[in-house]
């Protein structure tokens, strides 16, 4: 099957501004000029990256409201129809309902990508319903080499492949925000409000900031579930007076005009897939510190395109961000290092033409 032949939907459970969100909008948008039709459909929940979507995309919003929700069912069949659809490439947990729409329609092909973003706990995952969704999926993608070794182990299948998340470039998003603190000294962290990413470990580094650069601040961008996890960062900030060092934004769609305003990218995981931020610190040249967790060794080389910690090493982290800011040399080389290596290795055109190759 040749490109002009390939007619793909994205399907996602949500459009809030996560990973798996922000790489659905991507897939669709980018494919729109390479193939014969590029859709989006979102099961369940409507959300801030809804606005990004070119008005040109074919888009459907199913409201579903249960497991078997016969409504968004109909919907959902009459929209492959309509546009003779032949794959449907399901995010995340997304794969369950489009594998109930291929029983319904077997000639539908299904690319499973899973961005599941736990990779140090991988041994822990629950596989048993993915294992028998997966006898129904034609593709799988993933967005880790830990990832890929755990689907190649627990699914035995060969049609199994990495391909890396990338960063739309040419996506112009006006700026809206504007970011607090002094110019050339604010330090971004790109990520929602989880657990797993940690912020505490960024309080931590931000009381000891505080002391030797306290000119310097900490801009925490990602969405804030209103739970437990978010209200204890709120209260620690609090507690600590540091509400004039840690500012936070919520969720945002005005991302690279947001790190254009920032001297530093950090990410303090205690667990990661490959993350989209890392990407997005690099096509903005920002030096970057990172945990070594996940695929982000496999993408920045300490002390070459970036600096790396351990996760919840709070001394390494404050020496880590007393050495980007003192040494403006090795700040410029780093951001820029990792600039090329993005543009490189994992820009939109690369990814997009392997993930064509796989298809045929």
């Amino acid at each position: 099957m040749n490109n002009k032949q390939l007619r793909i939907v994205q399907l996602i459970d949500s459009l809030d501004a996560g990973g798996a969100e922000r790489m659905a909008v991507n897939y669709a948008d980018v494919l729109m000029s390479e193939i014969a039709f590029s859709g989006l459909v979102v099961t369940r929940k409507e959300g801030l990256l809804k606005s990004q979507l070119k008005s040109e995309i074919s888009y459907l919003f199913l409201n579903r409201k249960r497991i078997l929700d016969f409504f968004a069912i109909i919907k959902f069949l009459k929209f492959l129809n309509k546009n003779n659809i032949n794959w449907i490439h399901a995010h995340s947990s997304s794969i369950f309902f489009a594998v109930m729409i291929k029983f319904l329609k077997p000639s539908i092909k299904i690319i499973w990508h899973d961005h599941f973003g736990q990779s140090e706990f991988l041994d822990t995952r629950k596989y048993f319903f993915l294992k028998i969704a997966n006898y129904f999926v034609n593709r799988n993608i993933v967005v880790n080499q830990q990832l890929l070794h755990w689907h190649k182990k627990k699914f035995t299948k060969h049609d199994i492949y990495y391909l890396p998340n990338f960063v739309q470039l040419s996506k112009l998003i006006p700026s809206t925000t504007v970011l607090k603190g002094t110019i050339g000294k604010r330090i971004v962290c790109l990520a929602n409000l989880r657990p797993q990413k940690n912020h505490f470990l960024i309080i931590e580094a931000a009381k000891l900031l505080r002391k030797s650069n306290p000119d310097w601040t900490f801009h925490l961008i990602g969405q804030d579930f209103e739970d437990d996890y978010s209200s204890s960062v709120q209260n620690v900030i609090k507690e600590n007076n540091l509400e004039d060092t840690i500012f936070l934004y919520g969720s945002r769609k005005d991302i690279l005009p947001i790190l254009k305003q920032a001297a530093i990218g950090i990410l303090t995981s205690n667990s990661e897939g490959l993350p989209l931020a890392l990407l997005e610190y690099g096509s903005c040249s920002l030096p970057v510190i990172a945990t070594k967790v996940g695929e982000i060794p496999n993408i920045i080389k300490h002390e070459d395109n970036g600096l790396l910690i351990m996760p919840g090493d709070v001394k390494h982290f404050y020496e880590m961000l007393v050495k980007l800011i003192h040494d403006k040399l090795l700040s410029n080389n780093l951001g820029n290092k990792l600039h090329f290596d993005i543009l490189n290795n994992m820009s939109e055109a690369a990814i997009i033409k392997q993930y064509l190759l796989l298809l045929k």
